[in-house]
């Protein structure tokens, strides 16, 4: 049976001797604990049966064992639960990057569903749906006392379907509807774009094909911008992505370092540790990268982040990631159905655990809100008065036209990064990064030194 790992992810002994009066007592409670659990499985077969017998309506026996399950499951933890044989099979689909719905990742607090992150061209990004809403009523039902699956269950319908959210925001005095037409997601889990001369990788999940987009992504890439010596640097944005398959966020951490640690996951029985190390070549090439994150990015995502970020071989800038730090399993069971069950915490290379508390930037900068697309359109800009427009003045007749070329190239440059801060500040601050590396270390053709992380 294929097991699919996803990282979406004592004490000390003092004494030896035990009196037989201490010894006796806990040899008792050990053999009473069979019984105690028999009798607990006893109990939950009496009330499965009253409710069959004398429920008001009559209940369907699968629905209900199913239930129970469900709810012993998501006791455990939120990410935790029963898949029946369709949403197994949807599973399936969602890591081979297409499937049907509205295109966010979910989680539940507080009896609410909240959004961990809308993915990248899907209905409910277009909708305005964001990091950290509340979806609180779908359709006008309200979600509280539902499961997760159950809510998303809610969430699903045919292809063209209009659905209606009422979504609860911070900084927002009061909740508010939001109109969704459900379509087909169809995700490209890499897309890669130059900017200047620095290459941006926009990983939106970790799918089957997540690496191997990166991979002709990158490369494509580098051979616009006329090869590895002319990329000042790489930018790896990992914002709004919830992460999905552990292979694949060590495969693209491996993709960007040369040796050391990737990630390590520690379970409840030891020997089921595991450590994770990168493997020689960087396809970057050393060259400077800056990893975007926000608060959506979740899991796989954190782990990229984190061994980037602890090998000093990236700048991470945004804002504080999500905090998933464990490791979902999904084992199939009889009856064609699975259940995802949190196996183990994973530990960045520096043995940190992320769990509830995501990670850090290196330099903490906030996206701010877009102004109105009439008010940017039609907002006046003062001329500045340069040299330039003084009556008499001198003209600059020192400049090649080689340097006259390269001077243009720059004022166009700083214009289209004016631009950029205006579309996406936080990209636009990650492109100056490595632009400002590459005036500094021109000797290296922008590459860094990358140092060892303590074991």
């Amino acid at each position: 049976m294929k097991k699919f790992l996803f990282a979406a992810m004592g004490g000390t002994i003092a004494g030896a001797l035990i009196s037989t009066q201490i010894a006796a007592p806990l040899m008792a409670q050990e053999a009473a604990k069979p019984a105690s659990v028999y009798e607990q499985l006893d109990l939950f077969g009496e009330i499965f049966e009253r409710i069959r017998a004398d429920y008001v309506e009559e209940v369907n026996e699968k629905d209900l064992i199913e239930a129970a399950i469900n709810g012993m499951l998501v006791s455990l933890d939120p990410h935790s639960s029963y898949l029946p044989p369709e949403d197994f099979d949807d599973m399936k689909v969602q890591t081979r990057g297409s499937f049907g719905g509205l295109g966010i990742e979910v989680t539940q607090e507080d009896g609410f569903i909240k959004v961990v992150s809308p993915m990248d061209g899907t209905p409910a990004e277009q909708a305005g749906i964001q990091a950290g809403d509340f979806i609180t009523h779908v359709d006008g039902e309200s979600v509280l006392g539902l499961t997760l699956n159950d809510a998303v269950d809610l969430m699903r319908g045919p292809v063209g379907s209009e659905i209606v959210v009422t979504v609860v925001r911070e900084g927002e005095a009061e909740p508010f509807d939001v109109s969704i037409i459900r379509d087909t997601i169809k995700l490209t889990a890499v897309r890669g774009r130059l900017e200047g001369n620095a290459v941006v990788l926009r990983v939106t999940t970790f799918n089957d094909q997540t690496f191997p987009n990166l991979q002709d992504s990158l490369e494509k890439q580098v051979k616009e911008a006329g090869g590895i010596d002319k990329v000042s640097g790489f930018i790896i944005d990992l914002r709004n992505n919830p992460g999905g398959l552990l292979d694949q966020a060590i495969a693209v951490s491996d993709a960007f370092l040369d040796k050391g640690e990737i990630v390590s996951t520690r379970g409840r029985k030891p020997e089921e540790s595991e450590r994770f190390n990168a493997t020689p070549g960087d396809m970057a090439e050393g060259k400077p990268i800056v990893v975007l994150i926000n608060g959506g990015s979740a899991s796989a995502s954190e782990i990229v982040t984190g061994a980037l970020q602890d090998h000093r071989r990236a700048i991470v800038v945004g804002t504080q990631s999500f905090g998933k730090g464990s490791v979902q399993t999904v084992m199939p069971i009889r009856g064609d159905g699975a259940m995802r069950l949190t196996t183990a915490r994973y530990y960045t290379p520096s043995g940190r655990s992320i769990q509830s508390l995501g990670i850090a930037p290196n330099i903490v900068v906030e996206q701010p809100p877009r102004a109105p697309a009439d008010e940017t359109a039609t907002e006046d800009k003062p001329h500045r008065t340069t040299e330039a427009d003084l009556r008499g003045s001198l003209s600059n007749d020192s400049m090649t036209e080689d340097e006259l070329r390269q001077a243009e190239e720059e004022r166009k440059h700083a214009e289209e990064s004016a631009k950029l801060r205006l579309e996406d500040y936080q990209l636009a601050y990650a492109i100056d990064i490595l632009r400002g590396l590459s005036v500094i270390a021109p000797e290296t053709g922008g590459t860094v030194q990358k140092a060892e992380v303590a074991q």
